[in-house]
């Protein structure tokens, strides 16, 4: 997409008049940064039934979210391997925030009753978010491993990159690692020093914290989706459905720190 400088953006709105821009000699430019006709051309639903297109889109949305909150937390964990708890602070606040988004995400599809799920899910196959490489990644920088769940993709281009998810340290390695660095014994004292502006460590604490509550929300949020449109039967990709998410969700993001906070 072409740049422009502020005086040649003042001397176009000047030229039209104050009225948008109509022509351009080749691709739009909006369309040329965003791809809007790539995305709105990836719905493709497999039933007539309309409700599929939300189901699918959401489904979409979620990915993207995903693919965002990772990146952010990538940030958040390439300053703390440098040190710098105050210049993580903000990609973790951008990461809580688009966790939130994703969880908005889940209000698009509470119409959803097992009847209307039922019109199109045989359809789906196999097909399970539990298949999600985007998703697993995240789990994974949150600290949330378990090798098993790389097997699925053992055949996809995502699997290299999940591999490398798994075997680089977590977020939560790098944050111990820089307590360790700071000469602190454990989160209790990093608290206990005060909630003073020069307390990164603290504000870092509960940056950290407001991501694992967003995610967990999350992880709620899906319980919650599926009791709703499926109730306790088998899980479209194989697992248990609702008993096997409950297992998933006893697995605590950034243990530690929330441990810390019973000796406050």
């Amino acid at each position: 997409m072409e740049s422009r400088t502020a005086e040649q953006r003042d001397a176009r709105a000047g030229a039209n008049g104050g009225e948008p821009t109509t022509e351009f000699p080749g691709r739009i430019p909006y369309d040329a940064y965003v791809h809007a006709g790539t995305l709105h051309s990836l719905q493709r639903t497999l039933s007539g039934d309309p409700g599929e297109m939300s189901f699918l889109v959401v489904s979409q949305i979620m990915e993207l979210y995903f693919g965002l909150t990772r990146f952010e937390l990538d940030e958040a964990r390439t300053l703390i391997v440098k040190d710098d708890a105050w210049g993580a602070l903000a990609p973790l606040r951008r990461a809580a925030l688009d966790l939130d988004g994703l969880n908005a995400a889940w209000k698009a599809l509470s119409w959803m009753t097992p009847a209307d799920f039922n019109r199109f899910r045989d359809l789906l196959g196999e097909g399970s978010g539990f298949q999600s490489a985007a998703y697993r990644e995240l789990e994974f920088i949150l600290g949330l491993k378990t090798e098993s769940l790389i097997r699925p993709f053992r055949r996809s281009a995502a699997y290299p990159r999940l591999v490398r998810a798994f075997e680089d340290p977590s977020l939560w390695d790098e944050t111990m690692a820089l307590l360790a660095r700071r000469g602190k014994a454990d989160w209790v004292q990093v608290y206990r020093d005060g909630d003073g502006p020069d307390n990164h460590l603290r504000m870092l604490g509960e940056a950290l914290t407001d991501v694992a509550v967003a995610f967990g929300e999350w992880r709620h949020q899906h319980l919650l989706a599926v009791r709703r449109t499926m109730g306790a039967k088998p899980g479209s990709g194989g697992s248990a459905g609702i008993a096997w998410l409950e297992r998933s969700m006893s697995r605590v993001v950034f243990p530690e720190l929330w441990e810390a906070r019973t000796h406050m």
